[in-house]
Protein backbone atom coordinates (compact mmCIF):
# COMPACT_ATOMS: atom_id res chain seq x y z
CA UNK A 1 0.00 0.00 0.00
CA UNK A 2 2.82 2.35 0.58
CA UNK A 3 4.38 1.44 -2.50
CA UNK A 4 1.01 2.26 -4.51
CA UNK A 5 0.94 5.28 -2.37
CA UNK A 6 4.83 6.67 -3.08
CA UNK A 7 4.48 5.67 -6.81
CA UNK A 8 1.28 7.36 -7.37
CA UNK A 9 2.61 10.51 -5.71
CA UNK A 10 5.53 10.73 -7.91
CA UNK A 11 3.05 10.25 -11.19
CA UNK A 12 1.23 12.76 -9.77
CA UNK A 13 3.47 15.23 -9.13
CA UNK A 14 5.65 14.72 -12.21
CA UNK A 15 2.48 15.91 -14.46
CA UNK A 16 1.80 19.10 -12.07
CA UNK A 17 5.26 19.47 -10.94
CA UNK A 18 5.41 22.60 -14.43
CA UNK A 19 2.49 23.89 -12.55
CA UNK A 20 4.07 24.21 -9.03
CA UNK A 21 7.59 25.90 -10.86
CA UNK A 22 5.04 28.32 -12.64
CA UNK A 23 3.27 29.40 -9.07
CA UNK A 24 6.36 29.51 -6.37
CA UNK A 25 8.94 30.51 -9.18
CA UNK A 26 6.74 32.76 -11.22
CA UNK A 27 4.72 33.82 -9.91
CA UNK A 28 6.42 33.91 -6.61
CA UNK A 29 3.51 32.50 -4.51
CA UNK A 30 3.70 30.73 -0.98
CA UNK A 31 4.81 27.31 -1.29
CA UNK A 32 2.02 25.87 1.60
CA UNK A 33 -0.53 28.01 -0.34
CA UNK A 34 0.45 26.93 -3.62
CA UNK A 35 0.59 23.05 -2.72
CA UNK A 36 -3.06 23.42 -1.18
CA UNK A 37 -4.04 24.72 -4.28
CA UNK A 38 -2.60 21.76 -6.69
CA UNK A 39 -3.71 19.30 -4.26
CA UNK A 40 -7.53 20.47 -4.69
CA UNK A 41 -7.23 20.42 -8.50
CA UNK A 42 -6.03 16.88 -8.48
CA UNK A 43 -8.78 16.31 -6.15
CA UNK A 44 -11.37 17.87 -8.80
CA UNK A 45 -9.59 16.32 -12.03
CA UNK A 46 -10.28 12.54 -9.96
CA UNK A 47 -13.34 12.93 -8.52
CA UNK A 48 -15.73 15.17 -11.21
CA UNK A 49 -15.29 12.51 -14.02
CA UNK A 50 -15.38 9.97 -11.26
CA UNK A 51 -19.13 11.55 -10.33
CA UNK A 52 -20.24 11.47 -13.89
CA UNK A 53 -19.01 8.59 -14.83
CA UNK A 54 -20.59 6.71 -11.45
CA UNK A 55 -23.82 8.10 -12.11
CA UNK A 56 -24.32 7.64 -15.79
CA UNK A 57 -23.18 3.94 -14.67
CA UNK A 58 -25.85 3.70 -12.49
CA UNK A 59 -28.67 5.49 -14.53
CA UNK A 60 -28.06 2.46 -17.18
CA UNK A 61 -27.96 0.04 -14.32
CA UNK A 62 -31.74 1.44 -13.25
CA UNK A 63 -33.23 1.37 -16.51
CA UNK A 64 -32.06 -2.33 -16.91
CA UNK A 65 -34.93 -4.25 -17.01
CA UNK A 66 -35.24 -6.24 -13.32
CA UNK A 67 -38.26 -7.91 -13.39
CA UNK A 68 -37.33 -11.42 -12.09
CA UNK A 69 -39.52 -13.30 -14.51
CA UNK A 70 -38.29 -12.09 -17.30
CA UNK A 71 -34.71 -12.93 -15.57
CA UNK A 72 -35.61 -16.21 -14.85
CA UNK A 73 -36.66 -16.89 -18.27
CA UNK A 74 -33.45 -15.37 -19.79
CA UNK A 75 -31.28 -17.64 -17.07
CA UNK A 76 -34.10 -21.13 -18.34
CA UNK A 77 -33.14 -20.38 -22.15
CA UNK A 78 -29.62 -20.31 -21.38
CA UNK A 79 -29.88 -23.34 -19.77
CA UNK A 80 -31.74 -25.13 -21.71
CA UNK A 81 -29.13 -24.12 -25.15
CA UNK A 82 -26.14 -25.06 -22.88
CA UNK A 83 -28.08 -28.67 -22.00
CA UNK A 84 -29.04 -29.14 -25.95
CA UNK A 85 -26.18 -28.10 -27.95
CA UNK A 86 -23.56 -29.50 -25.10
CA UNK A 87 -24.82 -31.32 -22.71
CA UNK A 88 -23.86 -29.31 -19.90
CA UNK A 89 -26.00 -28.97 -16.73
CA UNK A 90 -25.53 -25.26 -15.52
CA UNK A 91 -27.91 -25.84 -12.51
CA UNK A 92 -25.54 -29.06 -11.27
CA UNK A 93 -25.25 -29.34 -7.57
CA UNK A 94 -21.40 -28.80 -8.02
CA UNK A 95 -21.53 -25.97 -10.50
CA UNK A 96 -23.84 -24.22 -7.76
CA UNK A 97 -20.99 -25.37 -5.10
CA UNK A 98 -18.63 -23.46 -7.77
CA UNK A 99 -20.32 -20.22 -7.99
CA UNK A 100 -21.45 -20.13 -4.36
CA UNK A 101 -17.61 -20.55 -3.18
CA UNK A 102 -16.51 -18.07 -5.86
CA UNK A 103 -18.71 -15.55 -5.14
CA UNK A 104 -17.70 -15.59 -1.54
CA UNK A 105 -14.27 -15.11 -2.48
CA UNK A 106 -14.95 -12.39 -4.48
CA UNK A 107 -16.77 -10.28 -2.17
CA UNK A 108 -13.82 -11.22 -0.14
CA UNK A 109 -10.94 -9.62 -2.18
CA UNK A 110 -13.65 -6.44 -3.42
CA UNK A 111 -13.29 -5.42 0.48
CA UNK A 112 -9.74 -5.97 1.31
CA UNK A 113 -8.87 -4.02 -2.10
CA UNK A 114 -11.27 -1.53 -0.80
CA UNK A 115 -9.92 -0.92 2.22
CA UNK A 116 -6.52 -0.75 0.86
CA UNK A 117 -7.28 1.77 -1.79
CA UNK A 118 -8.24 3.88 1.17
CA UNK A 119 -4.95 3.82 2.48
CA UNK A 120 -3.41 3.99 -0.52
CA UNK A 121 -5.34 7.22 -1.19
CA UNK A 122 -4.33 8.85 2.42
CA UNK A 123 -0.83 7.87 1.63
CA UNK A 124 -0.53 9.25 -1.49
CA UNK A 125 -2.26 12.16 -0.65
CA UNK A 126 -0.10 12.64 2.31
CA UNK A 127 3.43 11.99 0.29
CA UNK A 128 2.22 14.15 -2.79
CA UNK A 129 1.83 17.52 0.01
CA UNK A 130 5.38 16.80 1.44
CA UNK A 131 6.67 16.13 -2.46
CA UNK A 132 5.41 19.26 -3.51
CA UNK A 133 6.06 21.17 -0.85
CA UNK A 134 10.34 19.97 -0.92
CA UNK A 135 10.20 19.28 -4.25
CA UNK A 136 13.30 21.10 -5.66
CA UNK A 137 14.96 20.13 -2.59
CA UNK A 138 14.25 16.47 -3.36
CA UNK A 139 15.17 16.67 -6.91
CA UNK A 140 18.65 18.22 -6.14
CA UNK A 141 19.64 15.28 -3.94
CA UNK A 142 18.54 12.40 -6.00
CA UNK A 143 20.15 14.07 -8.55
CA UNK A 144 23.84 14.19 -6.70
CA UNK A 145 23.27 10.74 -5.90
CA UNK A 146 23.42 9.66 -9.27
CA UNK A 147 26.83 7.99 -9.96
CA UNK A 148 27.25 9.54 -13.59
CA UNK A 149 28.09 12.97 -15.66
CA UNK A 150 26.20 16.18 -15.43
CA UNK A 151 25.09 15.32 -19.08
CA UNK A 152 24.21 12.13 -18.36
CA UNK A 153 22.17 12.92 -15.28
CA UNK A 154 20.05 15.52 -17.37
CA UNK A 155 19.52 12.55 -19.68
CA UNK A 156 18.30 9.82 -16.81
CA UNK A 157 16.23 12.48 -15.03
CA UNK A 158 14.60 13.99 -18.37
CA UNK A 159 14.03 10.34 -19.28
CA UNK A 160 11.83 9.79 -15.90
CA UNK A 161 10.12 12.41 -16.40
CA UNK A 162 9.48 12.14 -19.97
CA UNK A 163 8.15 8.36 -19.64
CA UNK A 164 6.38 8.99 -16.39
CA UNK A 165 4.01 12.23 -17.99
CA UNK A 166 3.25 9.80 -21.88
CA UNK A 167 2.13 7.08 -19.79
CA UNK A 168 0.12 8.71 -17.31
CA UNK A 169 -1.47 10.37 -20.36
CA UNK A 170 -1.12 7.98 -22.91
CA UNK A 171 -2.61 4.85 -20.62
CA UNK A 172 -5.99 6.52 -20.19
CA UNK A 173 -6.15 8.67 -23.59
CA UNK A 174 -5.94 4.46 -25.05
CA UNK A 175 -8.30 3.43 -22.74
CA UNK A 176 -11.09 6.14 -23.82
CA UNK A 177 -10.50 5.92 -27.01
CA UNK A 178 -10.81 1.97 -27.13
CA UNK A 179 -13.98 2.01 -24.80
CA UNK A 180 -15.60 4.53 -27.33
CA UNK A 181 -14.58 2.56 -30.11
CA UNK A 182 -16.04 -0.41 -28.46
CA UNK A 183 -19.39 0.94 -27.41
CA UNK A 184 -20.14 1.81 -30.83
CA UNK A 185 -19.30 -1.84 -31.96
CA UNK A 186 -22.29 -2.65 -28.96
CA UNK A 187 -24.54 -0.09 -30.08
CA UNK A 188 -23.95 -1.64 -34.16
CA UNK A 189 -24.58 -5.50 -33.24
CA UNK A 190 -27.34 -5.22 -30.96
CA UNK A 191 -25.96 -5.80 -27.19
CA UNK A 192 -27.92 -4.88 -24.28
CA UNK A 193 -26.73 -2.18 -22.05
CA UNK A 194 -23.91 -1.14 -24.33
CA UNK A 195 -22.88 1.77 -22.48
CA UNK A 196 -21.99 -0.33 -19.23
CA UNK A 197 -20.08 -2.81 -20.98
CA UNK A 198 -17.89 0.03 -22.82
CA UNK A 199 -17.26 1.76 -19.50
CA UNK A 200 -16.25 -2.21 -18.66
CA UNK A 201 -14.12 -2.26 -21.91
CA UNK A 202 -12.41 0.98 -21.12
CA UNK A 203 -11.61 -0.35 -17.99
CA UNK A 204 -10.28 -3.47 -19.41
CA UNK A 205 -7.79 -2.18 -21.69
CA UNK A 206 -4.96 -1.99 -18.83
CA UNK A 207 -4.76 -6.14 -18.56
CA UNK A 208 -1.90 -7.47 -19.91
CA UNK A 209 -2.59 -10.49 -22.72
CA UNK A 210 -6.37 -10.78 -22.84
CA UNK A 211 -7.06 -6.56 -22.20
CA UNK A 212 -10.88 -5.86 -23.55
CA UNK A 213 -11.39 -9.70 -24.85
CA UNK A 214 -12.14 -10.23 -20.80
CA UNK A 215 -15.35 -8.19 -21.71
CA UNK A 216 -16.31 -8.75 -25.05
CA UNK A 217 -15.70 -12.83 -25.41
CA UNK A 218 -18.46 -13.38 -22.88
CA UNK A 219 -20.52 -11.15 -24.79
CA UNK A 220 -20.29 -13.12 -27.77
CA UNK A 221 -20.48 -16.30 -26.44
CA UNK A 222 -23.88 -14.94 -24.61
CA UNK A 223 -25.44 -13.97 -28.14
CA UNK A 224 -24.17 -17.27 -29.39
CA UNK A 225 -25.96 -18.74 -26.80
CA UNK A 226 -29.43 -17.23 -27.21
CA UNK A 227 -29.20 -17.97 -31.08
CA UNK A 228 -28.61 -14.64 -32.21
CA UNK A 229 -25.44 -16.03 -34.84
CA UNK A 230 -25.21 -13.03 -36.75
CA UNK A 231 -24.79 -10.58 -34.32
CA UNK A 232 -22.47 -12.80 -32.41
CA UNK A 233 -20.76 -13.33 -35.65
CA UNK A 234 -20.24 -9.86 -36.42
CA UNK A 235 -19.19 -8.51 -33.06
CA UNK A 236 -16.59 -11.05 -32.74
CA UNK A 237 -15.18 -10.05 -36.22
CA UNK A 238 -15.18 -6.62 -35.21
CA UNK A 239 -13.15 -7.11 -32.03
CA UNK A 240 -10.95 -9.44 -33.35
CA UNK A 241 -9.90 -7.08 -36.31
CA UNK A 242 -11.04 -3.74 -35.54
CA UNK A 243 -10.90 -3.03 -31.28
CA UNK A 244 -7.68 -5.85 -30.46
CA UNK A 245 -5.64 -3.63 -33.57
CA UNK A 246 -6.51 -0.56 -32.75
CA UNK A 247 -5.44 -1.18 -28.82
CA UNK A 248 -2.08 -2.44 -30.62
CA UNK A 249 -2.05 0.65 -33.12
CA UNK A 250 -2.93 3.15 -30.69
CA UNK A 251 -0.78 2.30 -27.68
CA UNK A 252 2.54 1.57 -30.06
CA UNK A 253 1.81 5.36 -31.59
CA UNK A 254 1.35 6.92 -27.84
CA UNK A 255 4.09 5.64 -26.95
CA UNK A 256 6.20 6.40 -29.79
CA UNK A 257 5.10 10.29 -30.25
CA UNK A 258 5.27 10.59 -26.52
CA UNK A 259 8.05 9.28 -24.92
CA UNK A 260 10.04 7.58 -28.49
CA UNK A 261 9.62 3.77 -26.49
CA UNK A 262 10.04 0.78 -28.41
CA UNK A 263 6.60 -1.56 -28.36
CA UNK A 264 8.74 -4.18 -26.92
CA UNK A 265 9.42 -2.34 -23.82
CA UNK A 266 5.96 -1.22 -23.14
CA UNK A 267 4.37 -5.05 -23.42
CA UNK A 268 6.66 -6.41 -21.51
CA UNK A 269 6.90 -3.44 -18.96
CA UNK A 270 3.14 -3.27 -18.69
CA UNK A 271 3.66 -7.66 -17.99
CA UNK A 272 6.51 -6.72 -15.61
CA UNK A 273 4.81 -3.94 -13.56
CA UNK A 274 1.50 -5.31 -13.04
CA UNK A 275 2.87 -8.63 -11.46
CA UNK A 276 5.14 -6.72 -9.58
CA UNK A 277 3.35 -3.27 -8.70
CA UNK A 278 -0.03 -3.53 -9.29
CA UNK A 279 -2.25 -0.80 -10.89
CA UNK A 280 1.06 1.72 -10.92
CA UNK A 281 2.64 -1.19 -12.66
CA UNK A 282 1.42 0.07 -15.90
CA UNK A 283 3.26 3.07 -15.77
CA UNK A 284 6.23 2.18 -13.61
CA UNK A 285 6.90 -1.09 -15.42
CA UNK A 286 7.92 0.36 -19.08
CA UNK A 287 9.66 2.92 -17.37
CA UNK A 288 11.81 0.58 -15.41
CA UNK A 289 12.72 -1.27 -18.44
CA UNK A 290 13.75 2.20 -20.61
CA UNK A 291 15.86 3.22 -17.43
CA UNK A 292 17.12 -0.09 -17.02
CA UNK A 293 18.34 -0.26 -21.23
CA UNK A 294 19.19 3.54 -20.75
CA UNK A 295 21.38 2.97 -17.86
CA UNK A 296 23.81 0.02 -19.49
CA UNK A 297 23.97 2.87 -22.34
CA UNK A 298 25.48 5.28 -20.02
CA UNK A 299 27.68 2.94 -18.16
CA UNK A 300 28.95 2.00 -21.53
CA UNK A 301 29.54 5.97 -22.56
CA UNK A 302 30.78 6.76 -19.02
CA UNK A 303 32.82 4.17 -18.00
CA UNK A 304 33.57 1.23 -21.15
CA UNK A 305 34.26 3.63 -24.14
CA UNK A 306 36.31 5.56 -21.99
CA UNK A 307 38.32 3.29 -20.65
CA UNK A 308 37.72 3.99 -16.85
CA UNK A 309 37.56 0.80 -15.78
Amino acid sequence: MFVNGLLGAFTIFVMVRRQMIYLTEKKKMNHVLATILILFEVAAVITVPLYFMIRALLGKVQNIDMDISSLQKMIENLEIQLRQRFGYDLFSSENLTTATGYISTVIQYLISQMSSMVVTVVVLIFLLYFILLNFRTIEQYFYELLPFSPENRKNITSEVYVMVRSNAIGIPLLAIIQGLIAYIGYLIFGVPSALLFGFLTCFSTIIPIVGTGIVWVPIVVYLMMVGDWTNAIGLGAFCAIILTNIDNVIRFILQKKLADTHPLITVFGVIFGLSVFGFWGIIFGPLLLSIFFLLVKMFKTEYLDKGNM
